[in-house]
């Protein structure tokens, strides 16, 4: 006899402990999912709620886009149920929260290492720039200046003429110009152009050169309406050696990139970006 009422009591505690267990979610259908996250949602205490939305949120949409993270505001219990996974399924309430807070630590820490990466890229192509900046800084244009010139045939003909000095260890056989040709008091240039030049012989280290260039007296150069009083200035931005190969191509970050590159100096400026995308 009392073993009798022994097992009973334990299984009433049994029952009792069962029926005080928190509610779980399951996903083992749409109907189920529905009403099983309602009850769990409800059983938490009302400072929950939020932040079990939230969770929700994170779990069932993996892949994060769309949603605003700071912003509680519940989704549709269909379209949890429609996107859950195993992910949730037989979790409770503080289960759910605490597998989203998870879920988020390890998005944030991938987010976080491709930043580095990206920062420790654009670090070595700013570098890349500035080292080829300096090889290139080592030719120097002298001097430089328009005119137009009268070809035997009375015709008249534009000229640029330009001295360069080679103070690099590389032979040059070509130039990579920008030219612009302004005149006083007037806003828009006359000529703004990219053009290239190919030197007779080439130009050996420590070599200087001056050559007169005859561009299309037909295109923009031979305007006739270009004052004499127009000043020529001459932006060396690359070279090739006599193989047509470049010499310090490493071109510049764009404006998008230097951005870039701005705020992430800004939010890991402490970090090694080397060391820590190893």
């Amino acid at each position: 006899m009392w073993s009798l009422l022994r097992l009973s009591a334990l299984s009433l505690s049994a029952l009792v402990l069962v029926g005080c267990s928190d509610p779980k979610v399951d996903t083992s259908s749409m109907p189920a999912a529905v009403v099983s996250i309602e009850k769990v949602r409800e059983s938490l205490p009302t400072y929950k709620r939020d932040e079990f939305d939230t969770a929700l949120k994170i779990i069932a949409m993996s892949s994060f886009n769309g949603i605003d993270l700071f912003n509680p505001q519940r989704m549709n219990a269909a379209e949890i149920a429609e996107s859950a996974n195993a992910y949730m399924h037989g979790l409770t309430g503080d289960e759910i929260i605490e597998r989203a807070d998870k879920m988020l630590r390890q998005r944030r820490a991938r987010e976080r290492e491709q930043a580095l990466r990206t920062l420790n890229r654009l670090e070595a192509k700013q570098d890349s720039a500035q080292r080829a900046q300096e090889h290139l800084a080592q030719i120097s244009i002298d001097n430089a200046r328009y005119y137009i010139s009268t070809s035997p045939y009375g015709a008249l003909e534009p000229v640029i003429e330009l001295t360069v000095t080679n103070g690099s260890d590389h032979a040059v056989a070509e130039l990579m110009l920008h030219g612009v040709l302004k005149s006083p008091n007037r806003e828009v240039a006359w000529v703004d152009e990219t053009f290239y030049y190919a030197t007779s012989g080439g130009l050996a280290p420590g070599e200087s050169a001056t050559w007169s260039l005859a561009p299309n007296r037909f295109g923009p150069w031979g305007n006739d309406q270009i004052p004499r009083n127009a000043a020529l200035t001459l932006t060396l931005l690359g070279v090739n050696n006599s193989e047509g190969e470049p010499l310090w191509d490493a071109p510049a970050l764009t404006d998008n990139e230097a951005e870039r590159l701005e705020e992430l100096r800004a939010e890991y400026g402490g970090v090694n970006p080397q060391r820590a995308a190893n």
